[in-house]
């Protein structure tokens, strides 16, 4: 089983309280997240990561469990071993795309230098092909440039999965499609365990594979068709 969860949380801000509440089991490694802003989508996924800890129940990824409350297991995020791509990619602007790549592959506090060797790192460079801009800083790169520059930060460490929290809604349109096309074929090339969240039903089109679908911070279970349809007018 990739992915198995019983979990509860809820967050409080002033008087406001949203409760969420999803139980869910898949055996496929490629699961995309679907529901509208607020149903609980980076909520899980952040409690995926470790970055948020359910109030009760317990999670397993790809055979392991990451969180139980009964049991009192709660794995850091270290611990885990997944690597989370952020919406904006938090990439460094002060480092070259070579520095941002072999950041996730330090210890310690200082950064990587700018002329640090690293045969991993060679490998990602050249699997995007990223090399003729090694040196170049993030705001030198186009969209697609950056956002393989996030992806080769978190896949460098060989994690067991990969978060994605909406990787395609900061890019224009033709370079959204061009970059899904890119990251489904990388996951099927690389066989990379991949949960990707998003509210835009063009996404779950070019990932024909498992679909959970969220609503108010529970597992909505409508028909797909009426969801999908529902979805592409948001």
């Amino acid at each position: 089983m990739f992915l198995d969860l019983d979990i509860s949380k809820t967050m409080r801000s002033g008087k406001r309280e949203f409760h969420l509440q999803i139980k869910y089991a898949s055996s496929n490694d490629c699961l995309v997240v679907l529901g509208p802003s607020g149903s609980g989508k980076s909520l899980l996924l952040q409690m995926i990561a470790g970055l948020l800890k359910p109030d009760s129940g317990y999670l397993k990824l790809a055979g392991r469990t990451l969180f139980d409350q009964q049991q009192g297991i709660n794995l850091t995020p270290q611990q885990r071993q997944v690597a989370f791509l952020f919406q904006n990619y938090a990439l460094f602007p002060h480092m070259s795309v070579r520095q941002n790549i072999a950041f996730s592959l330090r210890r310690g506090l200082f950064n990587p230098s700018s002329k640090i060797t690293s045969k991993r790192v060679d490998y990602w460079l050249d699997n995007f092909g990223l090399e003729p801009v090694q040196h170049q800083r993030p705001h030198e790169l186009s969209g697609g440039q950056r956002q393989r520059t996030a992806l080769a930060r978190a896949l460098v460490t060989e994690p067991r999965a990969l978060l994605l929290d909406e990787p395609f809604s900061a890019l224009d349109p033709h370079l959204r499609a061009h970059m899904r096309k890119e990251l489904r074929e990388l996951q099927e090339r690389l066989a990379v365990p991949l949960i990707l969240i998003t509210h835009d039903v063009e996404d779950v089109k070019a990932f024909p594979t498992t679909t959970l679908r969220l609503k108010d911070g529970s597992v909505d279970q409508q028909p797909e068709h009426v969801l999908l349809s529902a979805a592409a007018v948001l």
